[in-house]
């Protein structure tokens, strides 16, 4: 026993399975709470590689993840190496650009470059998860060399993925909900080159050019580059075939970008990999028993149309250490506690990344949306605990997900209620000003 804190000696071990982001911050997290942490990664160690295999997709660090990543102390380290983005900047197919501010001055989000682990854990790389059993928590891992390797853990973090090994484990029991989908649209990147080695367009913003049905959005990266990313639906990408083709294709809807990006590039590009497919999944419990948890895109892969996937992983990291401290670190507490605390927050966000999808390509070009959106930020404005923009909660506050949904509905049924009342106030206010302003001068 710590008798500096009253808590158990710190000797058990934490197996992390999965690498990345997410894994990463959790072992952070563990570690610095004192357990034995070991990360276990399927694939080579990509510091080291020369050539590094796999899709990416831009990432976009806002308040939830920065939060998260304070906690253990990497907030600086990691805003350092991003660019701030501001505002939305759209562009219409005539070339026109017209900038959507996030929310307030002074709020914005990142575009980070890396994450590195917490120095006080142990990094398995080339490690495949074979099995494992939740009873009594041993693992068995495939190295690349074909060689087994068993490791007992006190606790297992599955962080592997939206095509989760541990989460395999999981669709074997009974009660565990699971359901996943594929959206009809692909996405694809293409590189917008520095122009006299500074950036192509305006660097900080997320430009968008929203076609309705298809869209395409550009952030920027710290070589001066921007990457391209066009969503689209799968047979839309498959009526295009050849070179000829690809420059018709954008000069009619992208035709702003084609001098930026390059015609060569364009067609060569465009068929360098097949358009790549996009997944929600959704799944519930995160726990089985006090031995394994879910985090990440193993319990709830969004597709990318809010900028919180990462925001999203980053917050379950810090949620579990918040509940860890209020339950004494006890497993059996913590884990079905994070179930019941994660899992509707998770199911918010996977469903508003989904209606954002909708809002990106489509709404941003409508008068009305754009009338509405003035209007949140002037009533935010004049009743800031009232109102506040959906977009601003989930963002730029750690209100839960789920909640910021059910207040945007409360606000969304009643905002012409609210303008007519501050409208009333304001009329009745300048009215009695008038009053007393005439009684004044018959005085």
């Amino acid at each position: 026993m710590d008798k500096s804190t009253g808590r158990p000696t710190k000797k058990k071990v934490v197996a992390v399975v999965g690498g990345g982001l997410v894994g990463a911050l959790n072992a952070c997290f563990f570690a610095k709470r004192g357990f034995n942490v070991e990360v276990f990664e399927s694939r080579e160690d990509i510091r080291q590689a020369k050539v590094v295999k796999g899709r990416s997709i831009n990432l976009a660090l806002s308040h939830r993840g920065r939060q998260a990543l304070k906690h253990v102390g990497l907030e600086e380290k990691i805003v350092s190496q991003g660019i701030p983005m501001h505002a939305r900047m759209i562009h219409s197919p005539s070339g026109k650009q017209s900038p959507i501010p996030y929310g307030k001055k002074g709020q914005v989000i990142f575009a980070p470059s890396e994450a590195e682990t917490y120095p006080n854990t142990k990094l398995n790389f080339e490690h495949k998860l074979h099995d494992w059993t939740a009873e009594t928590g041993l693992m068995t891992f495939v190295r690349s060399d074909g060689s087994k390797e068993q490791i007992k853990a006190d606790l297992i973090v599955g962080c592997d993925g939206a095509f989760s090994a541990i989460r395999k484990q999981f669709l074997r029991r009974s009660r565990f909900n699971y359901s996943q989908t594929y959206i009809p649209h692909g996405y694809m990147e293409l590189t917008m080159p520095p122009i006299n080695g500074q950036f192509a367009m305006k660097p900080n913003y997320l430009h968008i050019w929203p076609r309705n049905t298809f869209m395409m959005i550009a952030l920027p990266n710290l070589d001066k580059t921007f990457t391209c990313t066009l969503f689209m639906p799968f047979e839309e990408f498959e009526k295009i075939t050849t070179g000829d083709e690809v420059i018709e294709f954008f000069q009619k809807y992208f035709p702003d970008t084609i001098p930026l990006i390059g015609s060569d590039a364009l067609r060569r590009d465009y068929f360098r990999l097949p358009a790549q497919a996009m997944v929600s999944v959704k799944c519930s419990p995160y726990h089985i028993n006090d031995k394994c948890v879910l985090m990440g895109d193993a319990a709830h892969a969004v597709v990318p149309f809010y900028g919180q996937g990462m925001n999203a992983g980053f917050e379950d990291c810090i949620v579990f250490d918040e509940i860890m401290e209020q339950f004494n670190e006890d497993f059996s507490s913590v884990l079905p506690e994070y179930t019941r605390v994660r899992v509707p927050d998770d199911h918010a966000i996977a469903d508003l990344a989904m209606y954002n999808y909708i809002e990106m390509r489509a709404h941003v070009n409508s008068k009305w949306f754009l009338f509405r959106k003035h209007v949140d930020n002037i009533l935010h404005f004049i009743m800031p605990r009232t109102i506040i923009p959906l977009y601003t909660m989930v963002t730029f506050t750690r209100t839960r997900y789920h909640e910021a949904v059910e207040r945007w509905h409360w606000q969304d049924k009643n905002d012409i209620f609210l303008i007519f009342h501050t409208w009333l106030q304001a009329w009745l206010f300048t009215a009695l000003w008038g009053c007393l302003g005439k009684g004044h001068n018959d005085l």
